[in-house]
């Protein structure tokens, strides 16, 4: 390709390297065919091209598959079982996560050869089969780089421990983008663009970009300000600006909640971090908070026997917090009941063992109730009716 000396650049090809002189040595093939008895009908041309090749184009393509399907099925699963020998698992991942990308080189590597044997692969063709050539090699050191996830969490938990996924998964990210940075580099020098004189002119748009990507800027400070607060981590239970979920993952731009009704939910971390945070995970207790009515037929020693009960079952049970608030109280006279007020907190923030422990308290209540000769009252209302006699005047 002619380059300049001021902006010279070279053009990447790999694809040359494959054909192992194919071309030549399906002619030399080709030609006792053509002088058969049957050559003039193997001469036949289709798209100018003879019939014998396009056969022997597609039976090298064929062949190629299935040299495909026995090294996936055959070499990989006997590495897969070799690595099943080892004692970590990041050898196992890394071969399951380059079997897409072999396979996709197979597939590359025949159509390579099929349009060589009919001598029609031109520049646009070989340029095209360089990209996806690099594209492939690039899909594979990311594959690798996914597969190593679970190292990047070990290694961000030496600078903090109780961060180490979301921090893990920002230095992954990051590496990521450079590493696709790279790659689309690679494949625009496939077809001859100057990379570097490409990046220098974007500076003439600098500050368009700048202004385009400023919110792009705020959610990326917004992820750092997360991390560094360690307001939220995975798998915590939090409500931000209406939202409410369980965090599935902190990005460089996003924070994915997933909702209790199982519907994703992508929130900015500018949101996220400018706002509110309620994060019920970081609570170690839940609040039990309840009135209970009783009947009016129920007498004052019977109630205060009933609230003195209720304190003494609170105080006892082995999963209230004793440490926190604890009141039973008669609260008021209701309109149609006598009103029991109830405050305290379970020792658990879990929900289901927080729904365990507040059924067990409403059995006892009931039991108290009853033990005492009381029962519930229910929204009622009485009617009396006065007789008056008649005086006789």
């Amino acid at each position: 390709m002619p380059t300049s000396e001021s902006n010279a650049t070279k053009t990447i090809n790999v694809i040359d390297g494959l054909d192992m002189d194919l071309n030549h040595l399906a002619q030399d093939l080709l030609t006792p065919i053509y002088n058969s008895s049957y050559g003039n009908f193997f001469a036949t041309s289709i798209l100018d091209v003879p019939l014998a090749q396009w056969i022997a184009a597609i039976l090298v393509f064929l062949l190629i598959l299935g040299f495909r399907k026995l090294f996936t099925s055959v070499i990989m699963v006997g590495l897969q079982q070799l690595t099943k020998l080892t004692d970590n698992y990041y050898d196992d991942r890394i071969i399951s996560a380059l079997k897409a990308p072999i396979r996709f080189a197979f597939v590359l590597v025949g159509i390579h050869l099929f349009f060589l044997i009919i001598f029609k692969e031109n520049m646009v063709i070989k340029n095209i089969l360089n990209t996806l050539i690099v594209y492939d090699i690039f899909w594979a050191i990311l594959s690798i780089a996914e597969a190593l996830r679970s190292l990047a969490h070990k290694f961000a938990g030496r600078f903090s421990s109780d961060l180490s996924k979301e921090v893990g998964n920002f230095m992954l990210t990051i590496l990521k983008i450079l590493i696709s940075g790279v790659g689309l580099g690679a494949m625009l020098q496939v077809w001859g663009i100057n990379v570097t004189a490409l990046v220098a002119s974007l500076g003439i748009g600098g500050l368009a970009f700048a202004l385009a990507a400023k919110d792009a800027a705020s959610n990326l400070f917004g992820s750092f300000s997360l991390l560094a607060d360690k307001s939220i981590r995975i798998g915590e239970w939090i409500k931000v600006n209406g939202v409410e979920g369980t965090v599935e993952d902190i990005g460089m731009r996003t924070t994915k909640i997933r909702s209790f009704g199982k519907s994703l939910i992508t929130v900015p971390n500018q949101i996220v971090a400018n706002n509110p945070i309620e994060n019920f995970s970081r609570r170690g207790v839940r609040r039990i908070k309840m009135r209970i009515g009783l009947t009016y037929d129920t007498s004052s020693q019977q109630m205060h026997k009933i609230v003195e009960e209720i304190k003494y079952m609170l105080h006892s049970h082995e999963h209230i917090a004793q440490k926190e608030t604890l009141l039973v109280n008669f609260e008021s006279f209701g309109d149609s009941a006598l009103n029991v007020f109830i405050y305290t907190f379970t020792s658990t923030a879990n929900w289901g063992k927080y729904l365990d422990v507040r059924e067990d308290v409403h059995f006892k209540i009931m039991e108290i109730v009853e033990d005492n000769g009381s029962s519930f009252a229910f929204p009622s209302q009485s009617i009396y009716i006065e007789e008056h006699k008649k005086e006789s005047i």
